[in-house]
């Protein structure tokens, strides 16, 4: 029997819920031919790929796509990967009689049936309601307290990256241990080093608890800033509907696949943009960020103030990040994108809207 691949999964016209419901049932988004160039009766150009689904680098016709004007329910599932972006959650603060300041949040885990594309459902774990998890960002110094419940039928934990005691490394067998469901614990550590971190479940099977949607960016500002700039998360991952472990069948920056083709990413041009590049990616060893017509400074972990590269590409294993540092001298549409070109034409691009 021939193995078939996740492109010729996706481009199938119906595959049948499974005994765990992995796509509900219902028809998945048939492949649609598109024009590179502005066919398709869609418009020229970027306009056209937006409104009609994400155009091959380099011309041709696309892989699979939603069909033209289709998207996600983005109000059934909770969060919208526009808002996503620019969604950075502060917590609560107070200052301890020490004259030290306690940053606070609360972080819930939870199971969500999520449309990841046009009819298809996915059955998600998910940090308060929403795939990527919240931003949690803080400064340098601070005393951070993270209060967690498992609201799952699972066991879950948090795993912060960064610095902290092994009783907060929310891993099995330290401190709380596992968080089975119904219970929950309090993590607390100092806010070090300053950078571009991540957090997400540390229970097994890794991969499946992450690859299911639990994982988050966690930003730690430098004691004295960064320059002012317009600043924009994008986590990359994918979805493994098969759940067989072996690929994903679509790939995403903040969620859902292509939705930075339906909706592009607006911003200035002069104007300094910084973007916090996270891989969460699961099954696949390596993920790629490229911009067109544009290069970047590169600060990988971003715990260093001095970028290392000035470049139109990078590469990321599992759990890498970066901070991209940039401006946009034209006005114009300009296209992002994973350089895995399947990733692409399963998901992973969008659009950069330069006014």
């Amino acid at each position: 029997m021939t193995k078939m691949s996740r492109r010729q999964f996706f481009c199938s016209t119906a595959v049948a819920a499974s005994t765990g419901g992995l796509l509900g049932g219902r028809e998945l988004a048939q492949a649609q031919t598109h024009d590179a160039h502005g066919g398709g009766g869609a418009g020229g150009g970027a306009a056209g790929a937006a409104a009609g689904g994400a155009a091959v680098h380099g011309g041709g016709v696309n892989g699979p796509t939603f069909r033209r004007g289709s998207v996600v329910d983005h109000v059934a599932n909770g969060f919208d990967p526009t808002d996503v972006l620019r969604d950075f959650d502060w917590g609560r603060t107070r200052r301890l009689a020490s004259g030290r300041v306690l940053r606070e949040w609360e972080v819930f885990a939870g199971d969500k049936e999520i449309e990841v594309a046009p009819g298809v459902t996915f059955p998600a774990w998910v940090f308060n309601g929403r795939v990527p998890g919240p931003t949690l960002r803080c400064r340098e110094g601070e005393l951070l307290r993270v209060r967690f419940v498992n609201g799952s039928r699972h066991p879950h934990t948090m795993h912060f990256h960064g610095v902290h005691p092994s009783a907060m490394d929310g891993v099995p067998g330290q401190g709380a241990g596992v968080i089975p469901s119904g219970g929950s614990t309090t993590y607390e550590f100092e806010a070090e080093p300053f950078g571009l971190h991540l957090y997400h479940c540390h229970v097994s099977p890794l991969a499946e608890h992450i690859a299911r949607g639990l994982y988050g960016t966690f930003i730690v500002d430098p004691r004295d800033g960064r320059p002012d700039a317009d600043e924009l998360v994008m986590v990359q991952h994918g979805y493994n509907t098969t759940f067989d472990g072996e690929g994903n069948q679509l790939y995403a920056v903040n969620g859902i696949p292509f939705h930075y083709m339906h909706e592009p990413v607006r911003v200035r041009r002069g104007e300094l943009i910084r973007i916090y590049l996270v891989n969460a990616l699961e099954y696949d060893p390596i993920n790629t960020f490229h911009l067109h017509g544009n290069f970047f400074h590169y600060f990988p972990t971003g715990t260093s103030l001095q970028p290392i590269e000035f470049t139109d590409t990078v590469m990321q294993a599992q759990a890498q990040r970066g901070i991209c540092e940039l401006r946009f001298p034209n006005a114009g549409a300009f296209m992002f994108h994973a350089h895995k070109t399947e990733f692409a034409e399963l998901g992973w691009m969008g659009m950069f809207e330069v006014s």
